[in-house]
């Protein structure tokens, strides 16, 4: 018997910009913020290792923005999903990014999606944050705001 496996992955898209000095500290920010996490963490995990950093050449994937994206397979962590919900919030604050997405896959209460906007052209460290939830279903999808 297959043991109940939920799947997260999702992406940050980063500020699009044309250049400068934003537009390297930003990325330098979010590089440092996603470093900082580590390679272990207590349950549900949020690792250095789930996440992909790009490197800033045009060719390899980074035109004006930075698409970082991430991805982890966990033993039911719907039941923990409050506690995962946090810590991913709590690297958005510390992070630049023009939105958010998180895709929540399980076999018991089917798939959601998360989406974090910023209020403005992008998310600074610090400022609010603004979720929403959608369950999706075969029979119907219904959203909700939280």
């Amino acid at each position: 018997m297959l043991e109940q496996e939920s799947i997260v992955y999702g992406v940050i898209r980063d500020v699009a910009t044309e250049g400068g000095d934003f537009l390297q500290r930003s990325r330098r920010v979010n590089s440092e913020a996603i470093l900082s996490l580590g390679d272990f963490d207590d349950f549900p995990h949020l690792t250095t290792s789930m996440f992909a950093i790009p490197v800033e050449e045009l060719e390899q994937g980074t035109y004006q923005t930075q698409v970082i994206h991430f991805a982890a397979s966990y033993q039911a962590v719907e039941y923990h999903w409050e506690q995962w919900l946090a810590k991913f919030e709590t690297l958005l604050k510390r992070m630049y990014w023009a939105s958010a997405t998180v895709h929540l896959e399980t076999r018991l209460s089917g798939n959601h999606t998360f989406q974090w906007t910023s209020h403005g052209a992008y998310h600074a460290p610090s400022d609010e944050l603004s979720l929403q939830c959608a369950w999706d279903s075969p029979m119907a999808v219904s959203q909700s705001v939280v």
